[in-house]
This record gives C-alpha cells, sequence and structure tokens, in this order.
C-alpha cells in the first residue's frame, strides 16, 4: 500500500479511514445542534461573541457612511457621496451575513442600539468637512482590516466557515480602505 501525504504535506503510512457509522449516529444524537457538529473547534461563546462585535462595527460602519453620503457638500461631492452610499450598502450586506452566520451558530444576533457603540471596533465620527469624512471612514475601514485579520487568525482551522467569512469580508473593507485612500490623495 502506498504512503499517504496528510494536510501538512508530510508522509503518512496511515491510510484516510473515516468511522461513517459514529458520525451517522452523532448527527442523529445531535440533530438539534443544527449545523454545529461534534468536530466544531471553536469555542461557541467566543465566537458568537466575535460575530456580535463584528456586527456592531459593520452597522455603525453603515450608519456612518449613510450620514457621510446625505451630508457630503462642496466641490466633486456627487461622486464621493456615491461612493459613501455604495459603501454603506457594502456594509449593510456584511452585517446581514454576520447575523445569519450567528443564527446558524445557534445565537442571537444583537441588534440592540444602546450596545452597538461600546461593541464595535470603529468609532462614529461625523467629520466636519467632506475630506474629514473621507478620513474617518480611512480609519473605521483600517480598525476593521486589522480586528478582521485578528479573528481570522484566531479562528484558524476551528471554525473554518466563520474564518471563510472574515476573509471575504476582509477582502472588501480592504477595496474600501484603498477607495478612501485614493480619495483623500486626490483632496491633499
Amino acid at each position: 500500500m502506498a504512503n499517504a501525504t496528510d494536510a501538512q504535506g508530510t508522509k503518512s503510512s496511515d491510510p484516510f479511514v473515516m468511522d461513517i457509522d459514529r458520525i451517522r449516529a452523532d448527527a442523529r444524537k445531535h440533530m438539534s445542534d443544527g449545523p454545529v457538529t461534534q468536530s466544531y473547534g471553536a469555542d461557541r461563546d467566543t465566537v458568537l461573541k466575535l460575530l456580535n462585535d463584528a456586527l456592531a462595527t459593520e452597522i455603525v460602519c453603515t450608519l456612518r457612511y449613510k450620514r457621510h453620503h446625505f451630508m457630503a457638500k462642496g466641490i466633486n461631492s456627487e461622486a464621493v457621496a456615491a461612493e459613501f452610499a455604495e459603501h454603506a450598502t457594502e456594509e449593510q450586506e456584511h452585517a446581514d451575513r454576520i447575523a445569519e452566520r450567528i443564527v446558524q451558530l445557534g445565537g442571537e444576533p444583537d441588534f440592540a442600539p444602546d450596545g452597538l457603540k461600546s461593541r464595535s471596533h470603529s468609532e462614529y465620527k461625523e467629520g466636519d468637512s467632506l475630506t474629514d469624512m473621507i478620513k474617518e471612514n480611512l480609519i473605521a475601514e483600517r480598525i476593521a482590516i486589522d480586528t478582521y485579520r485578528e479573528i481570522i487568525h484566531y479562528l484558524g482551522e476551528k471554525d473554518v466557515t466563520t474564518r471563510r467569512l472574515f476573509e471575504e469580508i476582509l477582502a472588501v473593507e480592504e477595496e474600501h480602505a484603498d477607495d478612501m485612500a485614493d480619495l483623500l490623495e486626490g483632496r491633499e
């Protein structure tokens, strides 16, 4: 028999064997746990807290971008306002995806307005001018990028689905930061 190669690319003499009877029995026994099976490796309470904090972050970002969209004034404000509106829509989509994942994991998404500010990674800064608004959005995007990277690192292989969700959102946050940096460069 040939040697098998494991996930790290090292040779193993142990063939891959799956105990399908045990997996089937566990699926029936724990079906009320929904998609969270016995092989789920993360601490669910910690992941739900991380998700609810990210949900608050996305909601705060949505609200900030919405305000900036409506408050944008001055030269070239129409194009900048349109960018703010597009980002608000994408941030809301992130919030919705995060809320869906919270429910999949058996949690409850926390939309309570009184706790949004304390749970959000980013701040709600209004900005006095169009340039200030762009700066505040860039700062918030940079905060989201760093906090989401830390969450991705924490999740590792323990919760691949949630990690992938954060990776997808992170890619969009990086695009948003790039957009804000480009807008800021044209103003300074």
